[in-house]
């Protein structure tokens, strides 16, 4: 896609702090980081959302993932992937974030609002997932 700031990236328009790049992946350090080492790891193929790439082009993403968090030396990181604008996808090209995670303040802040569990209802959503997959 000619706008995608990340196939511009791909595409050598653009500038990155690249890591690693193979014939399907690209990594490169975030240029707004949360912490140090907080990279991207993409795939070069455009696909707005995670449905809409090919398996293929997805193989190499987490063993990518797992040696940029060697690299770097950490062992607490959070990996994130988000899908659409409501979920706070702002670039729409399928990219995964390695954010270190080396004490409190720094790195990804997140809450979990979980919700109170109705096991009925989670048996009954468990097996309607299984009959979709």
């Amino acid at each position: 896609m000619a706008s995608c700031i990340f196939c511009r990236i791909i595409k050598g328009e653009i500038p990155c702090l690249k890591l690693f790049e193979n014939e399907k992946t690209l990594a490169f350090l975030d240029i707004n980081p949360l912490s140090r080492g907080h990279a991207l790891v993409i795939p070069k193929f455009h696909g707005a959302k995670l449905a809409d790439v090919p398996d293929e082009h997805l193989t190499d993403i987490l063993p990518i993932i797992k040696r940029l968090a060697a690299a770097a030396e950490v062992t607490d990181y959070n990996l994130l992937q988000n899908n659409g604008t409501i979920a706070h996808q702002q670039v729409h090209h399928v990219h995964f974030h390695m954010i270190p995670k080396p004490n409190e303040q720094e790195g990804l802040g997140i809450t979990w609002p979980a919700q109170t569990t109705d096991m009925d209802k989670l048996k009954a959503l468990q097996e309607h997932l299984k009959s979709k997959m």
